[in-house]
């Protein structure tokens, strides 16, 4: 598939996906989300790639929404994602952290530069961040007059803390990659010509000894057990998957490969071998 504001490569099992506007610091359009997301639907409908890695080309991960619109730039009546029978439409950023939300493989950004409004805050979805000594992040929504997107006042909190959510979505400052190690927006902190082959490495390590059903079933067990109330619902999900995965060809393969003291061969596929019971979640919204 040709896109125009992302490029999607695959190196071995990973699937790299980078923002590709870099004469404009790869700020955000509808295109670009929409480009995102049916690269993000590629890459889950291919058994060859295990993890995707996200990041940008040239000097910045994203400067954010395209202001090329001016003053009218988060007019609602600039874009056409108002649902029908409901009053009000939906955030473009928030429809693209929510499939990633619903994403069945790992997920890596690695920051390379600047990252401010939906830079930052799509970065919130993914399940490893990792960044370079120059990148520096800003939730700088309330300094344009509006408010927190793509969903970031659900992930930001859980990540880094009500406080000190409220403390960068307040001021809207902008943070070093050093501050955003400290709070634990990121895992670690990498030099510039480093960070693409740190972060291959990363998600190696996540994937090479793992089942990709398995992989793909545990991301949306504690992705969604956030937000439960107890842990009733999720011993109920846990014990399905457990009964599922147990009798499957990858659990024999994991404990024979172990007492073999071999590498497994896990066979089963995201896209054929999936158990019945999944997605759970499909009649709660």
């Amino acid at each position: 598939m040709d896109f125009k504001t992302i490029s999607l490569e695959q190196d071995k099992n990973l699937a790299i996906l980078l923002l590709n506007r870099p004469e404009k610091l790869n700020a955000f359009t509808f295109l670009m989300m929409e480009e995102l997301i049916s690269a993000l639907d590629l890459i889950e409908d291919d058994d060859s790639l295990h993890a995707v890695i996200i990041s940008g080309t040239g000097r910045g991960f994203c400067a954010g929404a395209d202001l090329s619109s001016g003053k009218e730039t988060f007019n609602p009546s600039f874009d056409n994602f108002a649902v029908q029978g409901q009053d009000f439409r939906r955030d473009s950023g928030g429809i693209l952290t929510l499939r990633m939300y619903k994403f069945l493989k790992p997920i890596i950004f690695a920051c390379n530069g600047p990252a401010v409004g939906i830079g930052a805050s799509m970065q919130l979805a993914g399940d490893i961040r990792i960044a370079s000594e120059n990148a520096r992040f800003g939730f700088v929504f309330n300094n344009r007059g509006i408010v927190p997107d793509a969903c970031s006042s659900w992930f930001l909190p859980k990540i880094v803390g009500i406080s000190k959510a409220l403390d960068l979505t307040f001021s809207g400052k902008i943070i070093d990659s050093q501050e955003a190690l400290d709070i634990s927006l990121i895992s670690s902190i990498h030099k510039p010509e480093n960070l693409m082959n740190d972060a291959k490495k990363i998600a190696q390590d996540l994937i090479e000894k793992s089942a990709p059903v398995s992989i793909a079933i545990t991301r949306q067990m504690l992705w969604r057990s956030f937000g439960q109330a107890d842990p009733y619902e999720a011993h109920v999900i846990e014990s399905k998957a457990i009964d599922s995965r147990g009798a499957s060809d990858d659990a024999k393969e994991g404990v024979n490969s172990f007492l073999e003291k071999r590498p497994a061969k896990f066979k089963n596929l995201i896209s054929s071998d999936m158990p019945d019971f999944f997605p759970w979640w499909e009649d709660e919204h």
